[in-house]
């Protein structure tokens, strides 16, 4: 039996790894030593690392020393989600956390906030935010417990919308807030700019840019205000994460870093008219399709699509079958597929799956078309079933 051949759409779960990536890795490896001696070997590799973090600032103009490395965008959220802050010296309490209904898993947890200390935060049903329930939730904050936080995320992981942070930001600064805004699906597809967006904090990831997997950052506007450490030890990361540095992945990350700044127009447009195509044959196929997001802003590279009567497991394990590698949503849930959340907060019925393509810089024209081919051999069988 001839080997069906695979079609990777499924670049919001984790981009292919750059050439120039590994090469920055394996070129790491090669060097010995501890990024924290002071010998020369040690002394090679903290100027990979500084290098590394100076490479991820400039992706969303922040400041070099703003940067804190983690082991990925998880454990960034967990540091930033919590109720125990520090101005300078002082201890800064954070009295309550508001994340959007359509946060990732990362976020909707509350990080180090306990239940009690978390409260949802509406969509509208385009997928955004609701601005006026924002509003209301913080004008009800109880100031005595501490400042409020929000978390809301610049690009949905599912449906590719993008949110209007700098409205979100304008709305907490009149209520003295924190604002943490998970970019990891925005760098590299929209302009990311720390300043211009007006928050507090913004969460990375490597692997999401072609880097390798295990390495993600904190980003900070200052270093006055700052969380709690979440893992302590040796004080690496001026005391804000301990453990020793991954200099290979840190270098890997860079390297993503830099691809993912240049060309963005140039890169967006592409991939936007495969996308575009994309959801053309899909219309052409079957006209009860429904493209999720379709009538606001989204990333350039995302269709989240439902066709009723097709759950999200059948229908991953259909496009699977057909040789496309496609999700059901978010890929942080250990292989589990159900219901999307995202869907839910967006008012609709529980029973419609979502299915999700996401494409890259590597993506073509002909993986198009073998996934318009394959939708076309689901969407008949659907009907015959």
């Amino acid at each position: 039996m001839a080997k069906t051949e695979r079609t990777y759409l499924d670049w919001n779960a984790t981009a292919p790894l750059l050439p120039a990536a590994r090469e920055a890795v394996v070129s790491a490896l090669d060097m010995v030593g501890n990024p924290s001696s002071v010998h020369g070997e040690g002394r090679a590799l903290r100027m990979l690392v500084e290098a590394a973090r100076r490479d991820v600032a400039a992706l969303v103009n922040a400041a070099p020393a703003h940067v804190i490395f983690t082991s990925g965008a998880t454990e960034a959220a967990n540091l930033a989600l919590t109720p125990n802050y520090r101005m300078g010296r002082t201890p800064l309490a954070i009295g309550h956390l508001y994340a959007s209904e359509i946060e990732h898993p990362a976020i909707r947890e509350g990080g180090r906030f306990v239940r009690a200390d978390v409260t949802t935060i509406p969509v509208t049903r385009t997928g955004l935010v609701d601005l006026e329930a924002l509003e209301t939730l913080l004008n009800d904050h109880d100031k005595a417990k501490g400042l409020p936080m929000v978390a809301v995320m610049l690009a949905n992981n599912e449906t590719g919308i993008v949110q209007p942070v700098k409205a979100v930001a304008e709305i907490i600064r009149r209520h003295g807030g924190l604002l943490v805004v998970d970019a990891v699906q925005a760098v590299g597809r929209v302009p990311v700019d720390i300043e211009a967006l007006d928050a507090d904090f913004l969460i990375l990831s490597s692997h999401k840019l072609g880097g390798p997997k295990g390495a993600g950052a904190l980003v900070s506007r200052g270093e006055v205000l700052m969380p709690a450490a979440l893992i302590r030890g040796g004080g690496q990361e001026k005391g804000h994460r301990s453990g020793t540095e991954n200099p290979a992945a840190l270098a890997g990350f860079a390297a993503a870093a830099r691809s993912a700044a240049a060309d963005l127009p140039e890169r967006n447009a592409r991939i936007a008219g495969l996308r575009d195509g994309l959801e053309t044959g899909m219309r052409l196929a079957t006209n009860d399709v429904i493209i999720h997001g379709a009538d606001v802003e989204r990333v350039a590279n995302t269709c989240f699509f439902s066709l009723p009567g097709l759950k999200s497991e059948t229908g991953q394990i259909a496009f699977d079958l057909e040789g496309i590698a496609l999700s059901a949503g978010s890929a942080c849930s250990s292989g589990k597929v159900g219901q999307s959340h995202v869907l839910t907060a967006m008012g609709f019925d529980a029973a419609l799956g979502g299915l999700r393509v996401s494409l890259g810089a590597g993506s073509t024209q002909a993986d198009v078309d073998r996934f318009l081919a394959a939708f076309s051999r689901v969407v008949s069988r659907r009907r015959a079933a």
